[in-house]
């Protein structure tokens, strides 16, 4: 008899092997690898922070395909982004990428993504990455709001409060050289003069001089256009030398930092920014209000905190090629250079999609999608983003 159990127990053994055997031959699921560039250390920190934490919070599975999301960080340094993209390209065939998060960062990567032919959801705030459209940036779709979309609302602002002169304090790279150029031309279409334009790098730790030539003009309103940490250093002080204007900030500003390092000082700013910073006043019709909603819910479950809206920027991308891999799965496997093509196209046909902060439509033209759904009039108030009524 004890010839059975053990005769028995090879038989489960080589069941079990085998089931092993076949686990490992089994064929496995078609996967996507998306390359995720933040920058989650360095200047642009308060930006990447919240993308890098977004992650995991991507669909893992979409239609029959598995995805894989490879993430890297940049430490804020364009020559760093080009080095880590070059190595997703070439070491893990990546089919799309989600970043990376500064302007000039993605401004500097283009050509590389365009030269290999890999769709790049940029969630950054420069125009300039899909704007003019050329043959590159055929390849680049944007998960923010364009400058035009936001600056429009703040100029209208401008002309309600009868703003006649503005003096403006961008940062000295792509994303504060467009606002320079699109804020101008719009405030000459409104007839209000810029007296002042002043520029600042991310990582100066004084605008001192730059912030008394802006006084020296004696300007109705200011305008600040910088993204992240930078966004607080102008306005106080502007705020410590006296400046009693209106200051607006562009929705660079739009995270929880810019309430806590600028306190007392940044009371009054006006910024137009995502529905995010002010959900529980919009209307539950709002489209994007469950989204969003939803979106917070998850990152503060999985991260302790809530998210600035750039971690929306990535969530959009998510959601972006959720709606595009099942179409371009139709037409070729992932890991191929026709996949990528497909989803490039996929995702130039994308339409009324709703996202967190707004709702795409993406054109040949408008690699963006955002309309006015897309931003809303916000001011501080005691501590705290509300609806600018």
């Amino acid at each position: 008899m004890p010839s059975k159990p053990l005769k028995s127990h090879k038989s489960l053994t080589a069941l079990a092997i085998f089931a092993a055997i076949a686990t490992f031959a089994a064929p496995v699921l078609a996967q996507v690898k998306i390359g995720v560039v933040t920058s989650s250390t360095g200047p642009t920190a308060l930006v990447g922070i919240s993308q890098k934490n977004t992650v995991p919070l991507l669909p893992t599975k979409i239609g029959d395909l598995t995805v894989e999301y490879i993430s890297r960080d940049d430490a804020s340094d364009s020559t760093n982004s080009v080095t880590e993209i070059k190595k997703l390209i070439s070491e893990s065939n990546i089919d799309a990428l989600i970043g990376p998060s500064g302007s000039p960062n993605a401004m500097g990567v283009i050509q590389f993504i365009a030269d290999a032919g890999v769709p790049m959801l940029a969630p950054v705030g420069t125009a300039a990455v899909v704007l003019p459209m050329t043959e590159p940036k055929k390849w680049v779709f944007k998960t923010t709001q364009n400058d035009d979309i936001i600056a429009k609302a703040l100029i209208g602002q401008m002309v309600k409060m009868k703003v006649k002169t503005l003096g403006v304090i961008a940062l000295n790279d792509p994303y504060g050289e467009n606002w320079v150029k699109v804020v101008g031309e719009l405030a000459a279409k409104n007839d209000i003069k810029i007296v002042a334009t002043e520029r600042f790098l991310r990582t100066d730790t004084s605008v001192t001089a730059q912030s008394l030539k802006v006084l020296a003009a004696a300007p109705d309103a200011v305008l600040i256009a910088a993204a992240g940490g930078p966004t607080v250093l102008p306005q106080t002080t502007l705020f410590d030398q006296g400046y009693k204007g209106q200051i607006f900030q562009t929705h660079g500003a739009a995270l929880p930092d810019f309430l806590r390092l600028g306190g007392k000082k940044v009371e009054g700013t006006i910024l137009a920014a995502s529905l995010m910073l002010v959900l529980p006043e919009i209307a539950d019709s709002n489209p994007s209000k469950k989204m969003a909603i939803d979106y917070i819910a998850a990152y503060e479950k999985l991260n302790g905190s809530k998210p600035a809206t750039f971690g929306a920027n990535v969530y959009d991308a998510g959601l972006l090629l959720q709606k595009a891999i099942p179409i371009a799965a139709q037409k070729a496997k992932p890991g191929t250079k026709e996949f990528r093509a497909a989803l490039r196209d996929a995702l130039e046909q994308t339409k009324e999609l709703v996202a967190t902060q707004g709702v795409y439509t993406m054109t040949a033209a408008d690699h963006s999608g955002f309309d006015d759904r897309g931003r809303e009039l916000i001011t501080v108030r005691d501590g705290n983003w509300k609806l600018l009524k």
